[in-house]
């Protein structure tokens, strides 16, 4: 199948190791498809070996540390690919996982992101925890997914293999309409890390597109590269972000009780963080809220002249916290398919 009208853009910051295990088989795996890798002023040997190896590779140097955001909005300003994936570093791609992407994409041209199915390089019977077979958040914003539940992963078992419109894309492998990117002005810097994929396709939602999974594709994702999973700083960056993604697109009328909402249970959880002995954790979840509340006149002042439509599809209409910890779901399964909203 001709994929000329696709980029693959992989985005390199000090990772020779990863290109040097993944890279090779990308080319492999991509047809006719453009690769492109985008390297974000790497001061190890990276440019260098691409250069040596693989000299076909059209290869975008940026001047500066900018970022996954940043990096990815840069080099797209140079890429005029119909479509471009942002794919991580640490994925691992299989044989014609490009095609079912495309399909789907020319299938409506409504569709801004899609993701494929996630699994996990090391445990590849299961799924992978960035995004799974695709993402939903709940009423109050906490995200999750079809295979992944909080921490919990599920095996692959071919329960989630129907293609179906979600509410977020994963950003370890995100297929983007080039056009509909730089319409919504493509991802945020201000998230740094975490949950700039999900703004970025509430953004698309809001704008009349619409965002998927085809779980026909499937690749595998390494995952943890940027923070570990104890880390207090992810904490940090989960809670912060979470609080400037809510402010950012709710609409007024739900904002304000959802936030509220927000505080009290963030504050549970950093109480619970003190009783299993996490105490950096719950500074960090403080430091989120301060954080935050500093920069909310400007979040703020950012929404004038916005249309911020509700709900939107993929929005489970109850409480994943209080479904998993007080109903015991575990898996996506176990939530009533009939609480999800449609549009």
């Amino acid at each position: 199948m001709d994929v000329s009208s696709i980029a693959v853009a992989i985005l390199n910051w000090n990772g020779q190791p990863l290109l040097e295990q993944f890279l090779a088989k990308v080319v492999a795996d991509s047809g006719n498809a453009e690769i492109i890798l985008i390297d974000n002023a790497s001061t190890d040997s990276s440019v260098a070996w691409l250069k040596s190896n693989h000299p076909s590779i059209r290869l975008i140097q940026l001047n500066d540390n900018s970022g996954y955001a940043g990096g990815y909005n840069e080099a797209l300003k140079q890429i005029d690919a119909e479509y471009v994936v942002l794919l991580n570093s640490d994925v691992e791609t299989t044989e014609g996982w490009l095609e079912p992407l495309l399909e789907r994409f020319t299938s409506d041209e409504r569709i801004a992101a899609i993701q494929p199915k996630i699994r996990a390089y090391h445990d590849k019977g299961s799924f992978e925890y960035a995004g799974a077979s695709g993402g939903f958040v709940d009423h109050l914003g906490y995200p999750f997914c079809r295979g992944r539940i909080f921490d919990h992963l599920e095996k692959d078992n071919g329960q989630y293999d129907d293609a179906m419109p979600v509410f977020w894309s994963t950003g370890a492998c995100l297929a983007v309409r080039n056009s509909a990117y730089k319409q919504v002005g493509g991802l945020d810097p201000q998230f740094f890390a975490h949950m700039e994929e999900i703004d970025l396709c509430w953004r698309f939602m809001r704008h009349g597109y619409t965002n998927w999974v085809e779980p026909k594709s499937v690749v595998y994702h390494v995952g943890g590269g940027t923070l570990s999973s104890v880390s207090s700083k992810k904490t940090y960056l989960n809670f912060r972000n979470n609080l400037i993604l809510l402010t950012k697109n709710l609409p007024t009328s739900k904002l304000f009780p959802t936030i509220l909402a927000r505080l009290v249970l963030d504050g549970m959880a950093g109480i619970q963080f003190i009783l299993k002995g996490k105490m950096s954790h719950t500074v960090a979840i403080l430091k989120a809220h301060f954080h935050f509340y500093g920069r909310y006149g400007k979040l703020m002042a950012a929404r004038r002249g916005e249309c911020f439509p509700w709900p939107l599809n993929g929005v489970y209409q109850k409480s994943i916290v209080r479904q998993v910890f007080m109903g015991g779901v575990k898996t996506f399964e176990q939530l009533d398919s009939k609480s999800f909203s449609r549009r």
